[in-house]
């Protein structure tokens, strides 16, 4: 919205230019015919219709926006309004030539003041005078609700990408689908009569995973409270690989304090598990997480040992890994990154983003 001093500026810069064109005619006539009287007489018309002018036209246009007129039947009015104060003035030149001749007012240097001639002068000056405020006016006006619109439009994008990314989140928090359950409680299950501790403490991961997931709404957190999420969701899909699947955590110092939009890295540790690690041949799956500071950014890397790359297709995963991207977008700007990359032996997913604190 356009502040007291934004509308004066522009109103100031719109009666500026509007004077400007009003008088470049008459100083080119000037300067071409140096006809001293004739100029001085086009001044003194401009002084006394160029105020009313502009005063009548602003005062339209003003009750024009409280009463909702339609722009058609405002340009009709304005017309005739200039129309009628442009042959007004004139006709009082043309009484104050002819009353008072010492005045030298005239139009012509070579032709007798007539009044037809006036008016008509009257008349084309009044109509110039009305383009000229409603490009000095009306031009600015149109510009600011351009402008409001574009912002509007900017905002109501915001917005819906917010909401977006509000039940992308919603969506990472309930990770924990149906099938992951029925999986999970199956692994525990087949495990109740060989391995009771095992399945005790896989039953208190999985209700501290549900805990956590759901109750905490936080948009951001700390890394150490998301690697301690993301390792008791990996002691669960360890379980139920049982030998196909292990994970490597390397956190590097100063790096748990920092913040970092919650569940973010969980897409990026499902993406390695479901298309690096589990389709590796020869031995098991291997995942590791690690995180660095490096310059102003936490880096966090999820590596995997899977068959990488196949020939110049990269592994992007899907939903999970776009919706990665985009939180990180929104959040951050171009000042972070998400990149899906290969390395000797695998796949690794980077995070960068800036360092923050609590």
């Amino acid at each position: 919205m356009s502040t007291p001093v934004n509308r004066t500026r522009r109103l100031g810069m719109a009666v500026a230019m509007a004077l400007v064109l009003a008088l470049l005619p008459h100083v080119g006539w000037y300067v071409i015919n140096r006809d001293v009287p004739r100029f001085w007489s086009a001044l003194t018309l401009l002084a006394f219709e160029l105020p009313l002018q502009w005063l009548a036209l602003t005062a339209l246009f003003n009750r024009a926006q409280k009463t909702q007129h339609e722009g058609t039947r405002l340009l009709l009015l304005g017309v005739l309004v200039s129309a009628g104060i442009g042959l007004g003035t004139s006709l009082v030149f043309y009484a104050a030539a002819v009353a008072f001749p010492d005045l030298g007012l005239r139009l012509s240097s070579t032709k007798p003041l007539e009044l037809s001639r006036v008016l008509l002068f009257g008349l084309t000056q009044g109509v110039t005078h009305f383009g000229l405020w409603a490009l000095a006016f009306l031009l600015p006006v149109a510009l600011e609700d351009v402008r409001i619109r574009l912002l509007q439009t900017e905002k109501l994008k915001l917005e819906a990408e917010q909401l977006q990314t509000a039940a992308e989140l919603d969506r990472l928090r309930s990770n924990l689908q149906p099938h992951f359950l029925l999986n999970t409680l199956n692994a525990i299950a087949g495990l109740v009569t060989e391995e009771p501790k095992q399945a005790r403490q896989l039953l208190a991961a999985l209700g501290d995973l549900l805990r956590d997931a759901l109750q905490d709404q936080r948009e951001l957190e700390q890394l150490s409270a998301q690697v301690n999420w993301l390792q008791r969701y990996a002691q669960i899909l360890e379980a139920r690989h049982r030998g196909d699947l292990g994970f490597e955590w390397h956190i590097g110092s100063g790096t748990g304090e920092l913040l970092l939009p919650r569940l973010l890295l969980q897409p990026l540790v499902e993406n390695a598990v479901k298309h690096g690690a589990l389709k590796h041949v020869g031995g098991p799956g291997h995942i590791t997480v690690r995180t660095s500071i490096e310059g102003d950014q936490l880096q966090c890397d999820i590596e995997d040992n899977g068959p990488g790359f196949i020939g110049e297709a990269k592994r992007e995963g899907g939903f999970g890994v776009e919706s990665v991207r985009r939180r990180v977008q929104l959040r951050y700007g171009e000042k972070a990154s998400v990149r899906i990359e290969a390395i000797p032996g695998g796949t690794r997913a980077r995070v960068q983003v800036p360092r923050e604190r609590v």
